[in-house]
Formats: C-alpha cells, sequence, structure tokens
C-alpha cells in the first residue's frame, strides 16, 4: 500500500518503492495498490506492469482533501494522515484485500497506515523517515507565522507515530538514527533496512565538465528548499569571494518559488530533467547542505554511484555513517561548505581520492539487492507475538 504511484521515480518514497517491488516481484506475486492526487504518468501502469500482474491506482479527489484537512482540524488528526485517508477509497481496498486473500500486507509510511489499522493479517509498517523529526526541524528555521501550524503538526504526528506501531506487527524504517527517534518502548524492535541505489544506472561517465557545484532533489520538498536556499544566498557569497566563475546547478522537479528565483548567470536551476545522470556527469563537486528533514539522501548515493565527490552536512550523514574526510567531506557551518567547495575545485587530485573512495563505499554498502533480501526477510519471518 502505497501514498503515491512509484513512476516516475523523482520522489525519495517513490524510488524506495520501485525498487523494492522490483526485488520482492523476484520471488513473490504482487498486489500494488497506490494512491494518486494528480494525473498518473502515462507509462506508469506499463512499467509496474512488468512486476505484477495486480495493480490498481486510486485517486484522491481535491474536493475530498479539502473536506478532510479542515475536519483534521477539529479531530486532532495529523494532516499527513488526513491528506491520503480516504473512507470511501478504504471500502475498496478492504474489498480487494478480502478478494486476494494476501499473506502480507506491506504498508509504505504512516500516511497509509490508517487503510490496514483493523485488518488482521500479518503487516509491515515502513515508517521510512521520522515525519515528527522533520516537522521539529522545520520549525527552527520556519518564519514566524508557520511556527505554530508546523508545532501542532510535529506534537500530533509524533503521538501517531507511536500509536500507528501497535497497528502492525513488523517496522521497518531507513537508519538507525532514525529508529532512536520513534517514542514507543519497543521501537528497538523496527527493522533498520537502508535504500539502495541503482549502480548499473548511475555509473561512472567521461564527458567534459561544464558546471562546478550541482545540488541535486525533488525542489519542492521543504528540506531541499531550504538547502538549495542556503547554499546560493549564503555559502556561495564566500565562494564568489575568492572565486567569481564558479557555477552552480539546482537539479529537480517542482522547484518552488524561492528555488526559481535563485537562478541567475551563475546559477542555474533546470527544473525537471528527464535524464539527471547527464547533469551529475557534467559537474565537478556535488554538495547537499542539508539543514533540516530526516532519512536517507538519495541523491548523495547517486552522486557517489557517479563518482563525484561530495559535501553534505552531518544531518544527512548520520544516516550514511560515511567517513568525514575520507569518503565525502562535512561542513558543519557556512564557512566550512566554503572552504570544503574551493578545496575540491582547486585540487584534482583531492577531487579525485574523494570521489574513488564515495563510489567504493556506496558500491559495498548500498545496493537494492541485499537491501531487498533484508526485506524480504522480514515479509517472510513468523509473525512476532
Amino acid at each position: 500500500m502505497l501514498s503515491r504511484i512509484p513512476y516516475p521515480l523523482e520522489k525519495g518514497d517513490k524510488l524506495r518503492a520501485f525498487y523494492q517491488i522490483r526485488e520482492l516481484s523476484k520471488h513473490h506475486d504482487l498486489i500494488i495498490c497506490a494512491l494518486h492526487d494528480a494525473p498518473p504518468h502515462p507509462e506508469a501502469y506499463e512499467v509496474l506492469q512488468a512486476f505484477s500482474e495486480h495493480i490498481y491506482f486510486f485517486r484522491l479527489r481535491k474536493t475530498g482533501i479539502v473536506c478532510r484537512l479542515i475536519a483534521a482540524v477539529i479531530s486532532k488528526q495529523p494532516f499527513q494522515v488526513a491528506y491520503f485517508f480516504n473512507r470511501r477509497l478504504s471500502k475498496k481496498i478492504h474489498t480487494l484485500v478480502a478478494r486476494h486473500g494476501p499473506d502480507h500486507i506491506y504498508c509504505q509510511l504512516i500516511r497509509t497506515a490508517e487503510y490496514m489499522r483493523n485488518i488482521r493479517i500479518d503487516k509491515t509498517l515502513d515508517y521510512q523517515d521520522v515525519f515528527s523529526a522533520g516537522l521539529k526541524r522545520r520549525m527552527g528555521v520556519a518564519p514566524w507565522y508557520l511556527k505554530a501550524l508546523l508545532k501542532s503538526e510535529y506534537l500530533r504526528v509524533k503521538r501517531y507515530e507511536k500509536e500507528a506501531f501497535d497497528f502492525f506487527d513488523k517496522h521497518t524504517i531507513i537508519s538507525y538514527p532514525d529508529r532512536e527517534l520513534i517514542s514507543h518502548h519497543l521501537s528497538e524492535k523496527i527493522t533498520v533496512i537502508p535504500n539502495g541505489v541503482d549502480t548499473d544506472y548511475f555509473k561512472p561517465v567521461k564527458t567534459g565538465k561544464t558546471v562546478d557545484l550541482i545540488f541535486s532533489g525533488n525542489m519542492g520538498y521543504p528540506p531541499n528548499i531550504d538547502g538549495a536556499v542556503y547554499l546560493v544566498r549564503e555559502i556561495m557569497p564566500l565562494v564568489w569571494k575568492e572565486d567569481p566563475g564558479v557555477r552552480v546547478a539546482i537539479v529537480g522537479a517542482t522547484p518552488a518559488q524561492q528555488v526559481r528565483a535563485l537562478a541567475s548567470e551563475r546559477v542555474i536551476v533546470t527544473g525537471w530533467v528527464e535524464d539527471i545522470r547527464s547533469h551529475y556527469a557534467a559537474s565537478r563537486v556535488f554538495v547537499a547542505p542539508m539543514r533540516i528533514g530526516t532519512g536517507l539522501q538519495n541523491n548523495v548515493l547517486e552522486a557517489m554511484a557517479m563518482q563525484l565527490p561530495c559535501i553534505t552536512s552531518p544531518l544527512a550523514n548520520k544516516a550514511l555513517s560515511a567517513i568525514d574526510g575520507k569518503q565525502l567531506l562535512i561542513g558543519r557551518n557556512t564557512e566550512e561548505y566554503a572552504e570544503h567547495i574551493l578545496s575540491l575545485l582547486r585540487n584534482s587530485n583531492m577531487r579525485k581520492n574523494m570521489a574513488d573512495n564515495g563510489y567504493q563505499f556506496v558500491l559495498k554498502t548500498f545496493n537494492w539487492q541485499s537491501t531487498g533480501k533484508m526485506l524480504e526477510s522480514v515479509i517472510v519471518a513468523e509473525k512476532i507475538k
């Protein structure tokens, strides 16, 4: 059960779902149920047919979403849950469950937990990210007029993350630091299953370099918006003071207005690109100055897999556990980010060593085949009493 159709792969939850489906389909018959609030990509159904004969898309209508969000103000249900839960669709999904009689149900994110709350079949909740932690970090950088709303949602989501634990028999999450943030007395029983990277797709490409720095991701996602604005408005002025010619590419779907406003002669904002690999290949250094958000940064894994030297934050590296100074560089403040950027751009040997070490780290630690087997072992295990 998914809160989004897992194609195209422009968001982290879609990416995780797509590759988990691909791996599980090798040994199991799957029934794919996915919600959507916008028209599906015209190729989505056909792409997913490679993994399942039973694919169901359920539309969330805008009017229903608005009504549920208004009702959530009174009910105290998290907006993250109210947005996606529709009682009419729930009945349809329950009918499908009765018809197919699955041995196991897998729900991605707390957004889908309500649909399977009362179904008595062995089931797993994939928290993936800890939404409450992301909301708490957003409160620290949000404008004053949003702080009260974010605090209210933070408290609701934190309570629901704990409550939803008891709806399910098994639980997974993307990293150990995220697991520590789930406030349930049995949280240590949550199985950590990291994301992988498709190293057959993301692999080193030798081509000319036309851009110095690249930051990629869904640019409508608040942590990425914050990271892009921080990079261009605060870090880059220090870099440009030393080297005015440095060029930056902000690459990713649905850029928010704050991101689009960053575009200039020295900053490219692309929006959605059909093949992000060409942008990675044309760049010298990858930088992801993440200050808020949780989970594993897929963009860092992709850049490492394409043999780009990477700079990121202590927050982002918590889930990666890469070695600072060897497999990537960590920026702890604005000045340190600028120093790392200038050092890598000025030293080709340093760039090569960092890129090679990061590449070997990703190949050894993050691949979808191994994480798929980890998920399969959770699903087929006997129900935890």
